[in-house]
């Protein structure tokens, strides 16, 4: 991996974080548990104690490796053809990474994660639910999306004539939540309990992340030894040597000096990699007005402001990208690349690029002054969903507003901050100014061909025409990922949400409500938290789940 250095005032604020590090012997602090270094207030404080146990995981980890590959050996058994796992965020962001980066070993059953509501989503993973096995990954055992995916898979395995369906049922959890409870009451094939003082964006290294990779037949040892070794080398005390601390203080670094938009340039096989991260960085330090902003997926010809930094992985230490001389891209525009130790990622690697990212993460909290174990804002969705399903299941209907603008029938709605700018729709796109960044914010099946190549061209489209950083999420994964930043950080995001009638709709089993209502209320109620921030974004819902339709509006946009 090679960091992106700029000339300018980033030299300072990095010379700076290196020797705050350095002054508060900052490596020590973290892996003592120092907390005065973080905060004196005693609230802050305990929050922070309260998520430390990432430090530990391969400690806790090492006595479960052979019940491990005991369980994963076990899936193989004639019968099961399929494992899901059903989860969100830092239950499903790691499994995702290994099942795209590695894969699933021969002789092991296909894999699949469910981290999306969509009813079309949803059909597809549960295709061959009657020889499926079910992993249901949740820390709290109370988020909505995995307990009516969990609902909707028990239905399909009765439908299957399965007697016993929770026999097909695995659950990752913390001590003493309801699907603890749940998971032993029902006899679950497989309980896994993980420590409760680790986050779930920082639970790769974890059972979330291990007890999914062992179901792959994914070397465990592998991930293990390039965790150990890469945590090893977190405990040297100079930042300018210890990997995570100078990735740390170079995300912090950019970030108080105005180069916020940190790019994530990998190989192909690596591409998922870059969701976890988005995750972990956004959602770490998206708060109190300030955060890092993770850019993924880009074609590679997208405009680089002055906003960036850039953080590129290479197959080999052959690369000769710090030269300028690379394949990629973005290394002809005047980019300096500066190695840095550890620097390539690899399929055995992944678990050193884990902890690297979990310990910069925290490195970068620090310097900016925040708690990185938090997240304040996400609760506010959460929030808006719950009220919005209420007065579904009191009326039949949810609380639509009423649109500003239609376009072919399209429904059309601006934010306060949006209409305060402009009241023509079209014109959206022209509120992307210098250094914001553009967030597109898709409420459909994240594995829909039609509607990925529509969604992947409208954002490469305004990268291009905005010169701005813009990214893709697709909801509602997205709401416990970049969704704290995006109403945490700083207001320099323009959000346009996309959303789109199913057809046909699924039910939820034991709800009064659907797949396809669920999915609208978590977008009308980010919708509404975005606007209530004073974000400025736009919604736009169409009649019908149609690509063409999508690519007719984008053009619109565009113009």
């Amino acid at each position: 991996m090679s960091f992106a250095i700029y000339p300018g005032p980033i030299h300072a604020a990095l010379d700076d974080a290196h020797r705050r590090l350095e002054t508060s012997r900052f490596a020590d602090a973290l892996w003592s548990r120092r907390l005065d270094v973080w905060s004196t207030d005693p609230a802050v404080l305990q929050k922070i104690a309260n998520r430390l146990g990432w430090l530990e995981s391969l400690e806790f980890v090492a006595p479960h490796l052979p019940r491990l590959r005991a369980v994963g050996e076990s899936v193989k058994a004639p019968g099961i053809t399929d494992v899901v796992l059903l989860g969100m965020g830092g239950s499903s962001l790691a499994p995702e990474v290994l099942r795209s980066a590695v894969g699933v070993a021969p002789g092991f059953p296909r894999f699949h994660v469910l981290d999306s509501v969509d009813p079309d989503a949803v059909r597809a993973a549960m295709a061959h639910a009657g020889s499926s096995l079910f992993v249901l990954a949740s820390k709290s055992g109370s988020t909505i999306e995995p307990n009516v995916m969990a609902a909707e898979a028990e239905r399909r395995l009765r439908d299957a004539g399965v007697a016993d369906p929770w026999s097909h049922f695995m659950a990752i959890t913390d001590e003493g939540t309801a699907l603890h409870t749940r998971a032993t009451g029902s006899r679950f094939r497989e309980t896994f309990i993980n420590p409760a003082d680790i986050g779930g964006r920082y639970s790769a290294l974890s059972l979330f992340g291990l007890v999914p990779a062992a179901l792959m037949g994914i070397d465990l040892d592998d991930i293990v030894a390039s965790a150990r070794a890469m945590a090893d080398a977190c405990r040297e005390p100079d930042p300018r040597r210890n990997p995570g601390l100078a990735l740390g203080a170079l995300m912090a670094a950019g970030a108080l000096s105005g180069r916020d938009k940190l790019t994530l340039v990998l190989p192909p096989q690596f591409q998922r990699f870059g969701l976890w991260v988005e995750q972990l960085v956004a959602e770490s330090t998206g708060k109190q007005g300030q955060g890092v902003v993770p850019i993924t997926g880009e074609a590679g010809d997208e405009p680089i402001g002055s906003d960036r930094v850039i953080a590129h992985w290479g197959s080999d230490r052959g690369s000769d990208l710090g030269s300028d001389r690379g394949s990629d891209p973005k290394a002809d525009r005047g980019v300096r690349f500066a190695e840095t130790p550890h620097m390539v990622i690899d399929a055995a690697g992944l678990g050193g690029e884990f902890f690297r990212w979990e310990f910069a993460t925290a490195t970068a909290g620090f310097l900016l002054g925040i708690n990185p174990f938090d997240e304040p804002n996400v609760q506010q969705a959460k929030d808006a969903t719950r009220a919005l399903l209420d007065i579904y299941t009191a009326q039949g209907r949810l609380p639509v507003p009423g649109p500003d603008a239609a376009i072919e029938d399209v429904r059309i709605a601006l934010s306060v901050a949006a209409r305060q700018a402009t009241e023509d729709p079209r014109a959206f796109l022209q509120l992307v100014q210098p250094s914001d960044y553009f967030a597109l914010l898709a409420f459909l099946p994240p594995d829909d061909e039609g509607f990925a190549g529509v969604l992947e061209d409208l954002r490469h489209r305004v990268a291009l025409k905005t010169r701005c950083a813009a990214t893709l999420g697709y909801g509602p994964r997205y709401l416990h990922s970049t969704g704290q930043l995006h109403k945490g950080g700083r207001n320099t995001g323009v959000f346009l949400v996309v959303t789109a009638e199913p057809s046909p709709d699924l039910a939820i089993p034991g709800e009064p409500y659907s797949f396809g209502i669920l999915e609208l209320a978590q977008a009308l109620g980010d919708f509404e938290s975005l606007n209530r921030a004073g974000r400025r974004a736009l919604h736009l819902h169409l009649p019908v789940r149609h690509p063409d339709l999508l690519s007719r509006l984008s053009e619109i946009l565009l113009k």
